[in-house]
């Protein structure tokens, strides 16, 4: 699979948190030999929970996987710009390598509001940002159209 076949999984996980009313983020972790270790879907709304990011539940899948906490030489796709706490987690993984979709202004922190990963922390992945933008950019510019318009209008339910 290409960069853009596992950023595609990653979409698709997004969309599915649209019936949820839940922004669309998604994520895969791969490991290094390509399979996809671990697969999250934004789910703050549905479980409400502030820790329910695409990254967090990739990532503990990923671990869980592996049987470690160590995801060391995998690389993580995400939707959307990682924000503080999934930049964090990711450090903490010790991922290789992250490719995002979508730029993040309000909470992004691979370099649209600070760069975690340019700070002295232990570890440092490879940033990879732009991989397909637009489609991810798009997903998300439909569902904040959609949820202005209202209960029962745009893609959502009810």
């Amino acid at each position: 699979m290409t960069d853009q076949d596992y950023m595609r999984e990653a979409l698709t996980l997004a969309g599915e948190c649209i019936p949820h009313r839940d922004v669309p983020v998604g994520c895969v972790v791969v490991s290094p030999t390509g399979e996809i270790l671990g697969r999250g879907r934004n789910r703050r709304e549905e479980l409400g929970r502030a820790t329910a990011h695409a990254e967090v539940e990739a990532i503990n899948e990923a671990c869980a996987a592996l049987g470690s906490w160590r995801l060391e030489g995998c690389r993580l796709y995400v939707t959307l710009e990682p924000c503080p706490m999934c930049a964090g987690a990711i450090i903490n993984a010790r991922i290789k390598e992250l490719y995002f979709g979508a730029r993040e202004g309000k909470s992004g922190c691979c370099g649209s509001i600070l760069n975690l990963f340019c700070e002295p922390f232990n570890h440092h992945p490879r940033v990879y940002g732009g991989l397909l933008e637009e489609e991810c950019r798009a997903l998300l510019e439909d569902f904040f159209r959609a949820l202005r318009e209202g209960p029962g209008r745009g893609n959502f339910p009810g």
